[in-house]
């Protein structure tokens, strides 16, 4: 099966959208072949700008833009997304709660050989308390594609987390429709919840299906929107299942795995084990053996699934 970065789904949806709602305006930060808004740039040369190696005026030129009436997307690495331009995007769109929307592409240790100065691990935890800030994490690319028409169709900033590396479709185009805080039911199970997002939800599906091998009945759930989250999914994944297992490809501190313990521990406690990286920087290697050294894989799930089970009342 062909295998599609989220990033490059990305690209595809600008430029698809971008016939239909012609406010639509792309920035980038002179890393438009690697983002792929090099194919929005192509069929919209008058609507793209390369502001250059200078995050901090991308996201502040993308606010000017927003208070123009266009829809900006700002796009770059999110270690420099979230990161380098924080600032602005606290201050210049999320505080006046402009229209700008921010694609975040090579998010997490699966970038790979660029190791920890350009790997982002938590970008969910900086974006996810700013007021406001629609987070927005999609699995393949057909989550991607609807992941940017809710940000076109959201009045408000913004923040789309994508990936370097392909991935499988899990779902086909025009079979799926998301909702703004809503996930994802793949299958129903009463043993254990997985709850997953982004890249992790392949490992997951992997995971869930040798669980089943073993008689392990699993809640499986994909987690598009991370904010605002699914509260009443998460609630019945604790109250049918009785434990949870988070899974993401970031710190496993103030992450997916912490937006859906809030929700639990405010609402309906139950036993949650994360998966997710330790408090760690990420380290330079063949992006498939760094997912393995943090154990972002499907056999890590399984085991986290195992002891959460152990810990139900």
């Amino acid at each position: 099966m062909a295998k599609i970065a989220t990033r490059e789904a990305y690209g595809q949806a600008l430029a698809e959208f971008g016939e239909v709602y012609k406010d639509i305006v792309v920035l980038d930060a002179d890393l438009s072949k690697s983002t792929r808004t090099e194919i929005f740039k192509k069929k919209f040369p008058d609507r793209f700008f390369n502001i250059g190696i200078a995050e901090q005026d991308l996201m502040a030129t993308a606010a000017g833009l927003a208070t123009c009436g266009k829809i900006p997307f700002a796009s770059t690495f999110a270690v420099f997304a979230a990161g380098r331009a924080y600032d602005q995007v606290r201050n210049s769109i999320g505080y006046p709660h402009l229209n700008v929307k921010i694609g975040a592409s090579h998010a997490g240790v699966s970038i790979g050989e660029d190791g920890a100065s350009h790997q982002m691990l938590e970008d969910i935890a900086l974006m996810r308390v700013i007021p406001g800030m629609v987070v927005l994490s999609p699995s393949d690319a057909t989550s991607t594609y609807e992941c940017v028409r809710l940000a076109i169709e959201h009045e408000g900033p913004v923040y789309i987390r994508l990936g370097r590396l392909g991935v499988e479709d899990i779902y086909k185009k025009g079979e799926l429709k998301l909702t703004l805080g809503k996930g994802i039911v793949l299958q129903k199970g009463t043993d254990v919840g997985i709850l997953a997002t982004g890249l992790m939800v392949h490992e997951a599906i992997k995971a869930a299906k040798m669980l089943q091998d073993e008689g392990i009945s699993v809640y499986l759930v994909d987690m598009p929107c991370i904010k605002p989250i699914d509260v009443d999914l998460i609630l019945d994944v604790a109250k049918v299942a009785g434990c949870i297992v988070t899974a993401e490809e970031h710190n496993v501190l103030g992450g997916f795995g912490s937006a859906v313990s809030e929700v639990l521990i405010q609402n309906y406690p139950v036993p949650v084990k994360m998966v997710g990286v330790n408090d760690e920087f990420g380290r330079s290697g063949k992006p498939e053996d760094v997912l393995k050294f943090y154990k972002l894989t499907a056999e890590e799930i399984i085991n986290k699934a195992k002891e959460v089970m152990k810990m139900k009342k």
